[in-house]
């Protein structure tokens, strides 16, 4: 297993297939083994490295988790790529991952070439985000199939992982913090915003903030009439070819 030192913390990761590098990068409450059933729609185009964030999976375990997560995820990217020195490398971020991703090539886009970000809410949390957040997060923890991806993402601590997610997010909502380090008209990365129609865990008006963050950035935009959250789990073998044909510089 490989890590990096982050902090005087372990971050892990892991490197497959062969290709242009791509980093794919975990949602909340997840870990990099939510990519492990897609990888072969991926390893035969690309170089493909994946990341536990700390506090999750491998990585080295946190006392708490900063309300500005997604600011602080995107840091332990960028110190990701600073260690693999690759040069200009892919991001594509799902669900939290999303905002990681835009986030990491806002202050980095010397080592980021193009970003996906999919199945994320956009430029805001949504005014009842919190609320949502805590009923979701109280009815995956009564439903079999929902602790057993905690666990199979997180080990035997999941619990206590979702919830310092938890308690991090509804800070975040309710103080209402900005989700980006910078204006998104400052993005000078190629950007794809993807996502699914039956997406019910973004928020209701996702489209609109799509086309917002368009205007701002000249995004393309991908979205699937199938599938749930996130877009690229659900989506997969569709996904894959919008993914892999944005990064090669088809159309998509």
């Amino acid at each position: 297993m490989s890590y990096f030192n982050y902090q005087s913390k372990k971050i892990y990761y892991k490197e497959t297939g062969s290709g242009k590098p791509v980093v794919l990068l975990h949602g909340n409450t997840a870990s990099s083994r939510m990519f492990e059933f897609i990888l072969p729609l991926y390893e035969d185009k690309f170089h493909v490295i994946l990341i536990d964030f700390l506090g999750h999976g491998k990585s080295d375990r946190l006392e708490a988790f900063p309300a500005e997560l997604w600011m602080e995820e995107a840091r332990q990217t960028i110190a990701l790529l600073e260690h693999l020195d690759l040069g200009k490398v892919n991001l594509v971020g799902t669900s939290g991952g999303a905002w990681a991703a835009v986030n990491a090539a806002l202050e980095r886009p010397d080592l980021v070439d193009k970003v996906v970000a999919d199945s994320f809410d956009g430029r805001t949390l949504a005014d009842d985000f919190a609320e949502n957040l805590l009923k979701e997060r109280a009815d995956a923890k009564k439903d079999e199939m929902g602790t057993a991806f905690y666990e199979w993402c997180q080990g035997e601590d999941w619990e206590r992982i979702v919830d310092m997610d938890t308690s991090a997010m509804v800070q975040c909502a309710k103080e209402k913090l900005p989700l980006f380090t910078k204006p998104l008209s400052a993005l000078n990365n190629p950007l794809l915003l993807m996502g699914s129609k039956g997406d019910d865990m973004c928020r209701s008006d996702f489209l609109d903030e799509y086309r917002a963050i368009t205007k701002e950035t000249n995004a393309e935009v991908c979205i699937f009439p199938e599938g749930v959250h996130p877009a690229i789990l659900s989506c997969a073998e569709k996904a894959a070819e919008v993914i892999a044909g944005f990064l090669e510089g088809k159309e998509t």
